[in-house]
């Protein structure tokens, strides 16, 4: 699984015009799934993102968890991560197909919900909008083959 965790102020996702899913304070999180992923990994890697240290501090040291600022998150999926970019024109095949892919995400949710946190989504497959103001900027890149 690939994911880019991004630090916001406050982040929403549109579908047909209507906000789906809002939050303040938090991460937004673009996940994509490889077609080797496990429910192991998406549990892994939820525990990464939900208990990274990146907000400050009274110090302004990236002292401080999610949880220690009362953030949720907004977890969008993102099949775009796994492109082959080798040509001009990418190619998606190295992306889970939806079968794999739809659980693993929703699995992924489910656990950041486990630990504690409020999760907005938008809807897999759908065509969305997402917009965001980004706190730093702080944008953090995971992949469960490298973490």
């Amino acid at each position: 699984m690939r994911a880019v965790v991004t630090r916001v102020k406050e982040a929403s996702v549109m579908i047909d015009g209507v906000v789906h899913g809002k939050i303040g304070q938090g991460f937004l999180v673009l996940l994509g799934v490889g077609p080797t992923d496990t429910e192991q990994q998406a549990a892994h890697l939820a525990e990464k993102v939900c208990h990274a240290r990146v907000f400050e501090d009274e110090n302004g040291k990236m002292n401080l968890n999610l949880a220690a600022v009362q953030g949720s998150l907004l977890v969008v999926s993102q099949f775009t991560l796994y492109a082959d970019l080798s040509s001009r024109r990418p190619g998606f095949s190295k992306a889970a197909r939806p079968e794999l892919a739809q659980p693993l995400y929703e699995a992924f949710m489910a656990n950041c919900r486990a630990h504690g946190f409020v999760v907005e989504h938008g809807e897999f497959g759908a065509d969305m909008q997402v917009a965001s103001v980004n706190d730093g900027p702080v944008t953090l890149l995971y992949d469960t083959d490298e973490v």
